[in-house]
């Protein structure tokens, strides 16, 4: 199943909103860099694939504009292990 994911940049974090609930991956943007902090999911919605399409979004969107990302997050980086597709996008 896949979510639609917004960029709510106000609150500078992608999101997915569905049954009620809200699942969040904070970012940051650093001199250039978006940092991408924090995933969670409430546990309404755990187990339902939604923080692989926030991580995949966050991804997405940073190749689209141009824009390299720091992975803080320990979600993501496992993500990552099994996307290698996005390690373009990746700086240490």
């Amino acid at each position: 199943m896949s979510f639609t994911v917004t960029n709510n940049l106000e609150q500078m974090q992608f999101e997915v909103k569905a049954d009620g609930e809200i699942a969040v991956l904070q970012y940051r943007f650093h001199e250039g860099t978006i940092w991408l902090m924090h995933t969670e999911v409430p546990h309404k919605l755990e187990g339902k694939g939604i923080a692989s399409d926030l991580a995949r979004y966050s991804l997405e969107w940073a190749r689209e504009n141009h824009l390299k990302a720091r992975v803080i997050c320990p979600f993501v980086a496992i993500f990552l292990k099994r996307h290698p597709e996005f390690q373009d996008v990746v700086t240490k």
